[in-house]
């Protein structure tokens, strides 16, 4: 049995910032037994020259997105980078969601060789979309969100593995 373009992203980019939403909802309780200002967190790094958390959650949907609209070949949505609060942070997530989840299998199945082109400040990178994938997005993205899990457990909030990986 051969595996899609379509079962390698969208169901793994539901779970991945399913889980990530859900390790933030954590972190905000934590603040809040804890009694301190949830900007702790959101300004929190591992280090001097890491983006902090909000910034990590940003680029995970930010990879979420755009890969999902670049191999559906639809324009990618834009998001004001903004958010200040966990409850921004959420609707960012639940934004992203239902924009992925709005995809249909048609939409990305058969997209392996698409010619992608992801603009950088230092120029375009080009990909064909099942490289870009699986070794740019995925990569990518739990990258961002396992750094966005070290920040808060760094900072005490009570998760565990299966909070990353999510439930079977």
């Amino acid at each position: 049995m051969s595996i899609s373009m379509y079962q390698v992203s969208v169901p793994v980019f539901v779970r991945a910032l399913t889980n990530l939403r859900a390790i933030l909802e954590k972190g905000a309780a934590h603040a809040e037994a804890k009694k301190f200002k949830p900007e702790v967190l959101l300004n929190d790094r591992l280090a001097p020259d890491m983006h902090p958390l909000t910034r990590q959650v940003q680029i995970a949907t930010d990879q979420v997105k755009g890969c999902a609209a670049r191999l559906a070949g639809v324009e990618v949505p834009k998001f004001e980078d903004n958010e200040a609060s966990f409850e921004d942070l959420y609707a960012r997530i639940d934004n992203t969601l239902a924009f992925v989840k709005s995809l249909k299998p048609e939409q990305i199945d058969g997209s392996e060789n698409k010619d992608v082109s992801l603009p950088t400040p230092r120029g375009p990178l080009e990909f064909k979309g099942q490289p870009y994938l699986l070794f740019f997005v995925h990569p990518n993205l739990y990258f961002h969100c396992t750094t966005a899990y070290a920040i808060l457990r760094h900072n005490g909030v009570e998760l565990g593995k299966m909070d990353f990986v999510g439930k079977p």
